[in-house]
């Protein structure tokens, strides 16, 4: 007996991830299908994030859907708008909307007599015989504890939630942190301020790249060559070079990861004159440990006579600005927060009760982690993209959304085709999987001795240790011995 057309798919976010889904679901002839979004519009973390300089560091060209390639893009790395309005432009064309509940969070999801029974935060109720949470990892904002961060008399954000109604030109900014963010901004916005410091718990190593604009004619071919179009979105050069850093992140003491280390370390050298300065951005941990940070222009700003980099670290916040570790207090009309993300909360806070009565919090009470980074135990027909455990580091995570997707369809087929009534992964095959994946978690780049988002509160790395390569081997076909189909 075939049901497939009879079963109900719920989408927990409207993001990169929640999109394809929602795409591929219906690509496969299944429209009983809703997304729940609890903003007030698509596009995950290319909607919350605004900010002056924001960048995607993923080649554009490999920042799309492989089905959904764009001629348009301005640069080799797009700008955050740019990927905003390509997302929009996907939904648009596939007609997404009509499916999308927005302003409506799931609170909690609870598996029934074999179903998810799902509760909003409008209080409206609805089921599913599949949940696929695609709620993404950047998007609870971290907020530091700093004493007397509420009494600052001036304007204070976090840079994923930017007041665009503040005044930027000429005015005393902060930016506390070093990531990715607080590199982006520093740059864009080292020649616009009166003064603008940046407070810097650790310093970041800076891949130097050329962001170089597409120009008419080129793209004019790929609007008129679909051939040419998909030869870059799979640039064998681009694709290698990926590979050669999975590697390199796998494998520390690679003739790949070396090279990536004499690279940044000459781009410190040559690029920052003053041997103070040059000592202050230099970090203290090896290369790619962090999120590796790819810039064109941020050392020429850190030069800039208007920045300053600071290094004494934040004592506290008072009303007219920031007092550092040594006492100094400078004083601001801006302080952004540029210090990232919750990134170990994924679907949380909402509720989920898997069977047995076992809740998400009670299985991640150790560490959030999944099977193959899709599926946990005891939470039958829930699938995750993006989940814990999954390949992270300076590739396009649309790419492993669509690898996971291939996995995940063939997992739900069963069930879909009648076979069975539910899926979910072995508890032995996660402690299996578990274990094999800290251990080369510990022997990665990402072990080797410094503070990242990548760590998990136990201090081992959260992510996929082995290659990209490898990833996509394992997304091919699923083991599906390791798994209790029922």
């Amino acid at each position: 007996m075939n049901n497939k057309n009879q079963h109900r798919y719920v989408i927990i976010g409207a993001g990169m991830a929640g999109i394809l889904a929602a795409i591929k679901l219906r690509e496969a002839g299944k429209h009983n299908v809703r997304i729940y979004e609890k903003a007030d519009r698509i596009g995950g973390t290319w909607r919350d994030n605004s900010y002056p300089g924001l960048t995607c560091d993923v080649p554009s060209h490999s920042y799309t859907y492989s089905f959904e390639p764009n001629p348009e893009w301005s640069r080799h790395l797009p700008p955050g708008a740019e990927v905003q309005a390509y997302f929009e432009s996907v939904v648009a064309k596939y007609q997404l909307e009509e499916i999308i509940s927005f302003n409506e969070e799931i609170t909690d999801c609870k598996f029934i007599n074999g179903q998810w029974q799902i509760t909003t935060s409008c209080g409206n109720s609805d089921y599913a015989d599949f949940v696929i949470a695609a709620t993404g990892v950047l998007h609870h904002p971290r907020i530091p504890n700093i004493k007397g961060m509420s009494s600052f008399k001036g304007k204070l954000f976090h840079s994923a939630r930017w007041d665009h109604s503040v005044e930027l030109d000429n005015q005393r900014i902060a930016v506390i942190g070093t990531g990715s963010t607080g590199v982006q901004i520093v740059t864009a916005l080292s020649d616009r301020t009166a003064h603008l410091c940046h407070y810097q718990r650790t310093p970041q190593w800076i891949m130097p790249v050329v962001n170089a604009e597409f120009s008419e004619a080129e793209k004019a071919v790929f609007r008129n060559d679909p051939a040419a179009l998909k030869r870059i979105q799979n640039d064998p050069e681009l694709e290698a070079n990926i590979e050669r850093f999975s590697v390199a992140i796998t494998e520390p003491d690679s003739i790949a990861m070396h090279e990536i280390e004499n690279i940044v370390a000459q781009n410190l050298e040559q690029s920052v004159t003053d041997p103070d300065l040059r000592e202050r951005l230099r970090p203290q941990y090896r290369a790619a440990c962090k999120r590796l940070i790819y810039s064109e222009e941020f050392y020429h700003a850190a030069q800039s006579p208007n920045v300053e980099i600071i290094v004494e670290g934040v004592d506290s916040i008072e009303e007219s600005g920031i007092r550092s570790a040594d006492g100094t207090l400078r004083e601001f009309d801006i302080i952004v927060l540029a210090t990232g993300f919750e990134a170990d909360r994924f679907m949380r806070p909402m509720t989920i009760t898997g069977e047995n009565e076992t809740t998400l919090e009670q299985a991640w009470a150790k560490r959030p982690s999944a099977y193959m980074s899709v599926s946990i135990p005891q939470f039958p027909n829930l699938f995750m993209l993006n989940g814990p455990n999954g390949p992270v580091g300076n590739f396009s995570l649309i790419e492993i959304a669509e690898q996971q997707w291939n996995y995940i369809s063939q997992l739900m087929a069963p069930i879909e085709n009648g076979e069975y009534k539910k899926v979910s992964a072995k508890q032995s095959a996660l402690d299996e999987f578990d274990k094999a994946r800290v251990a080369a978690a510990k022997k990665s780049i990402f072990g080797s001795g410094c503070q990242s988002w990548y760590l998990d509160s136990q201090g081992i790395p959260a992510t996929w240790p082995w290659t990209r390569a490898q990833f996509k081997e394992a997304m091919q076909t699923p083991k599906f011995s390791s798994y209790d189909f029922s």
